[in-house]
């Protein structure tokens, strides 16, 4: 990997809620998010249409570093029986469920027998597996066998399919060309392969704002549920399922090695810890370029990020991941999955986490072949699944291998709490996304008529809150850009 490190992204600034905003007003703005026709209800977990279950409790917890935004009174009138909870309608934060599809290989009895158990385990629609018949032929596919593979898919897909889950692990490639952006992007290895040591062509979803990456973007960002037996995938994907609304209390770890060639993320590293304060996601930067301490964790049992280079990592079975864990290490061979010269991604989920990502082909040492964890942590943290925020952290991903469980997603969902006695409503979430302005909106009913009763813009990521005083009508919504 000769090539020298390469500039990495901006940085994004944090403003804590407990102190003035930057433009000099105390406070700051901001609210919730999760997904259209999410409702809610005061006496239990609430139901949802596309996303995970609310939560609504009778009191208010207490939320370090969270910003409230308030919503005067309308002076609507009280009523004469038990106040009912209002619903609560929130805006769309992922791609859906039901918005995945599955490609299968009929002639791979792993790749049947996962496909069938994620089908399951996320309660997919029976139209969204694709099967697919060849003969694997190893790593890589033929240009001319994988454009049929690619028109039977895209026959059999409708407009609504967003993202696609591959569920074999060989093929992982078609050429030089991994195959997962194969099958997002095209093939096309002038545009998004080395030759034989260069630059290749951005995919135009990186930091996108968009959650319809095929709607609005025309491509199916796709992930390998890949492992070297069944039951490997099956607890990858068991773990992906066990971390959506967790919100999980662990810590991201980011650690530059002996390695210059393979530590070139580093200035990103520094970057996305400072950005995040410690009552957020506890953040660690470890430097250990001049080889003073150790290159590797071991006896950690709280990871939730675990970003490294090395072409080896060592000791990773000898930690503790989290649910919904990602945990890469840049190197050129790593997305040889699962058997390559250097480390494969493949031990990442083997050893506990729930996504990793690498390259199946030299790609040189540029940071933008590679997840940008600037870009990655805030998307995740705001509730987007691990397909969407891993896929926006790649700025050039044609060499580059996904594998995981493209639906999880820990930091989903929001808690709304309602006040029977004050009347009093609150809804807390992580996310709304920076810079985006919301309206919250009241009515009679699910269609409305609806009343604007305000608008925020959030200026940093945190944990949100909105509180909506004298919520006497049935039906809230805040709502979002598009």
């Amino acid at each position: 990997m000769p090539l020298p490190a390469r500039g990495l992204s901006a940085v994004l600034l944090v403003v804590s809620a407990c102190s003035p905003s930057s433009d000099g007003t105390d406070g700051v703005v901001t609210v919730a998010s999760t997904d259209p026709g999410q409702t809610t209800s005061s006496t239990g977990p609430t139901t949802t249409s596309g996303d995970l279950p609310t939560t609504t409790t009778a009191a208010t917890a207490p939320v370090s570093s969270t910003s409230s935004t308030s919503i005067e009174s309308t002076g609507g009138s009280t009523t004469a029986v038990e106040p009912v909870a209002p619903t609560v309608l929130l805006p769309r934060a992922s791609i859906q469920p039901e918005e995945l599809a599955v490609l299968a290989n009929d002639q791979d009895p792993q790749s049947m027998a996962v496909a069938a158990y994620y089908m399951q385990a996320r309660g997919l629609p029976a139209d969204n597996l694709v099967v697919l018949s060849f003969a694997p032929p190893g790593d890589a596919l033929a240009a001319d066998v994988f454009a049929g593979l690619k028109g039977q898919v895209d026959a059999a897909l409708g407009p609504d399919i967003q993202a696609l889950a591959i569920a074999w692990t060989r093929p992982y490639r078609v050429e030089c060309q991994s195959l997962v952006s194969a099958f997002a992007l095209g093939h096309d290895p002038d545009k998004y392969c080395s030759q034989p040591c260069s630059e290749t062509d951005p995919s135009g979803y990186f930091d996108s704002a968009s959650l319809r990456p095929f709607t609005d973007h025309g491509l199916r960002p796709a992930m390998h549920l890949a492992g070297t037996s069944l039951e490997n995938v099956q607890a990858v994907i068991d773990r992906g399922v066990a971390a959506d609304g967790t919100a999980p209390a662990g810590t991201g770890y980011f650690v530059r090695t002996t390695d210059p060639d393979r530590s070139v993320r580093w200035p990103a590293f520094m970057a996305t810890v400072d950005q995040w304060s410690p009552d957020k996601i506890a953040m660690e930067y470890i430097d250990n370029a001049m080889g003073m301490g150790s290159n590797a964790l071991e006896g950690e049992t709280d990871i939730l990020f675990y970003f490294t280079g090395l072409a080896d990592v060592p000791g990773i079975a000898n930690n503790t991941y989290l649910p919904g864990a990602v945990a890469d290490h840049l190197t050129s061979y790593g997305g040889q999955i699962c058997d390559s010269g250097q480390m494969s991604i493949c031990r990442w989920l083997e050893a506990g986490a729930t996504g990793s990502y690498g390259t199946a082909t030299e790609p040189c040492n540029y940071p933008a072949k590679f997840p940008e964890t600037t870009v990655f942590v805030p998307h995740y943290w705001r509730g987007e699944t691990l397909i969407e925020a891993y896929w926006k952290s790649v700025n050039w991903p044609g060499e580059g291998v996904f594998v995981g469980e493209p639906l999880a997603r820990p930091f989903a969902g929001a808690t709304v709490e309602f006040d029977p006695d004050t009347l009093s409503l609150r809804v807390r979430t992580t996310q709304f996304a920076p810079g985006v302005t919301y309206t919250i909106e009241s009515g009679p009913g699910e269609q409305g008529p609806w009343t604007a009763l305000g608008e925020f813009t959030p200026p940093v990521d945190m944990v949100h809150e909105v509180d909506i005083p004298d919520a006497t009508e049935p039906f809230y919504r805040i709502v979002g850009p598009g």
